[in-house]
């Protein structure tokens, strides 16, 4: 067990890598998604309705909230474990309790948008 965890660092740090790798077209392709819907001013009725008509974006963006559940809790975890006042533990949990967070406001925006 002891080896394992001597490790999580390292193991954490490739998972934020690959996290990142998955993040970036997601990223762009977001920002894309943004800019093209600012130029013609969409009504949210007319958003909702090509949502729920491609069913490649729910998996589109299940991905996103899974790759960002997995990749911005590593990376407050490095902070606040750079923080000496704070006990490795409870930085930690604090990420955790985060990831967790994110990840139910993720989902449920999700089913908000396919209900």
């Amino acid at each position: 067990m002891q080896a394992w965890l001597t490790r999580l660092p390292y193991l954490l740090y490739r998972l934020q890598r690959y996290s990142a790798m998955v993040l970036a077209p997601l990223v762009v392709i977001h920002i894309g998604l943004i800019l093209m819907a600012a130029r013609t001013h969409p009504t949210p009725a007319t958003v909702l309705e090509q949502f729920q008509a491609q069913p490649l974006w729910p998996l589109f963006y299940l991905i996103f909230v899974l790759a960002i559940t997995v990749h911005v809790p590593i990376g407050l975890w490095q902070i606040w474990r750079s923080i000496e006042a704070l006990p490795t533990w409870l930085g930690a949990l604090l990420s955790t309790c985060f990831a967790l967070i994110l990840l139910l406001l993720g989902l449920r925006a999700l089913s908000v948008m396919l209900a």
